[in-house]
């Protein structure tokens, strides 16, 4: 496999499991009751949250690897 390929199937997974971790949130949200546009915020911080995470996570193994 191509490390392109490989590159571009990581960030597509990523990208999914992101919007699935911010789905989440905002369904949670909802059945604790707040309002759309609340759930909407929930759901873009626990996105970004996910995304920040990861790039920690890749940031930590790459200076552990090289």
């Amino acid at each position: 496999m191509h490390a392109l390929t490989a590159i571009l199937l990581a960030v597509c997974l990523i990208t999914i499991a992101a919007f699935m971790a911010a789905a989440a949130a905002a369904k949670l949200a909802r059945l604790d009751g707040a309002t759309y546009p609340a759930a909407c915020l929930r759901a873009a911080a626990a996105f970004a949250a996910f995304l920040t995470l990861v790039a920690a996570i890749t940031g930590a193994l790459a200076a552990v690897l090289t």
